[in-house]
């Protein structure tokens, strides 16, 4: 079976953005899309033009600015967003509209206050319109992890007809269980004419915790494009995060799904949009998280230290990250010890070594981590230094 290219389109600055407290100035975003095109995004969602003059701006320098990713404005399905979508792409060299509109019954009842037909009607008028415009035309249908698979299927066919070339199918409140999302994507691949020429891509939200899972099996069942954001940023719990979708395809092979991500930059980009965005990561965070490449079970670290895919799918350095880490606690063995002493410069035979973990442990019971100041300490105290070579 041959590899298939599973296009990462990156919502940071649009969707991540929207996060309370997480606003950027221009000068910023242009910063972070620079960033992400040396990532190696393909579609940079710049923002939602509309919404504000400075939106405005933002959406046209970062188009003026990225030559080699597609950049992408939001718009609802109303002439007045696609317009000014249009006008602030209008520099780019290669412009999306994104535009769309709620397919569930609750967005279609309570916030439309509309019917089906109305929506379908208002689908094909935006994506005609957008089309006008552009030739690449993303069409979204809200809420679709909660929208019945028979008419989402109607709406992505009509939007099909319209000229959309990118059908989103949202978990818009991130409702979905992995498996339920993954059969939605195969249902709309089984009955929707013409699907074979447009890319469905997903766009997951994390509420339950399962982003992650449901873009894996939106891809798994047919979809080509993954929505998602630097540290999972974005609404109410965030959005799927870019750099687990990106590493879990990497590191299964077997799927024969790739990405075009240089993922040695992962970490660095992490670093920035949380710097910038003011939003620290987790530590515990999966793949970027100061915690993921460190060890202080004793056991976890006389395995890594031994062979370090004992207890690491990843090698560090493969997302930018200079090394593991021996984090030296209470919970740690002779070995640990022994490893760090080393890269201090101490080599100690093994009577040496026994008085050194006694005193260790003295110190490892008094304070969280023991640093190398204090085994320097320890080491002086202990009058070791002279069996030290």
């Amino acid at each position: 079976m041959s590899v298939q290219k599973i296009h990462i389109f990156d919502t940071t600055l649009r969707d991540g953005e929207q996060v309370p407290g997480c606003k950027l100035v221009t000068a910023e975003k242009l910063l972070i899309a620079r960033q992400l095109e040396l990532l190696g995004v393909d579609v940079i969602e710049a923002g939602f033009p509309i919404s504000s003059p400075g939106d405005f701006e933002a959406v046209k320098a970062i188009a003026a600015q990225t030559r080699e990713a597609t950049v992408c404005g939001l718009s609802r399905a109303l002439e007045g967003d696609i317009r000014t979508a249009a006008e602030a792409l209008k520099p780019a060299r290669y412009p999306r509209i994104h535009t769309g509109i709620g397919t569930s019954e609750l967005h279609i009842r309570y916030k439309l206050k509309t019917t089906r037909e109305a929506v379908l009607s208002r689908a094909v008028a935006a994506v005609r319109l957008a089309r006008s415009f552009v030739e690449d035309v993303e069409f979204y249908a809200e809420d679709a992890g909660r929208t019945d698979n028979e008419f989402l299927a109607r709406v992505c066919e009509a939007a099909i007809r319209a000229g959309a070339t990118v059908l989103n199918i949202p978990d818009t409140t991130g409702y979905c269980l992995p498996h339920e999302f993954g059969a939605k994507i195969k249902y709309l691949y089984e009955h929707v004419k013409g699907v074979e020429n447009v890319i469905l891509s997903t766009h997951c939200h994390n509420d339950l915790g399962l982003a992650t899972a449901n873009s894996i099996a939106g891809v798994t069942n047919g979809a080509r494009q993954i929505e998602c954001t630097i540290n999972g940023v974005g609404e109410r719990a965030g959005n799927t995060a870019l750099e687990e979708v990106v590493m879990i395809l990497r590191q299964h092979p077997y799927l024969n799904l790739h990405t075009g991500i240089n993922t040695r930059l992962l970490a660095e980009t992490s670093a920035l949009v949380s710097e910038l965005m003011r939003m620290p990561v987790q530590p515990n965070k999966a793949i970027v998280g100061a915690n993921a490449f460190s060890h202080s079970s004793g056991i976890h670290q006389d395995g890594v230290i031994k062979h370090r895919e004992t207890y690491e799918i990843i090698d560090p350095r493969d997302v930018g990250v200079a090394d593991s880490s021996i984090v030296l606690t209470a919970r740690s063995g002779r070995a640990a010890l022994a490893f760090r002493l080393q890269k201090l410069g101490y080599c100690f035979d093994k009577g040496t070594l026994d008085q050194a973990y006694e005193a260790f442990l003295q110190t490892a019971d008094r304070k969280k981590e023991v640093v190398d100041e204090d085994l320097h300490q320890l080491v002086d105290e202990a009058n070791l230094i002279s069996k030290a070579s």
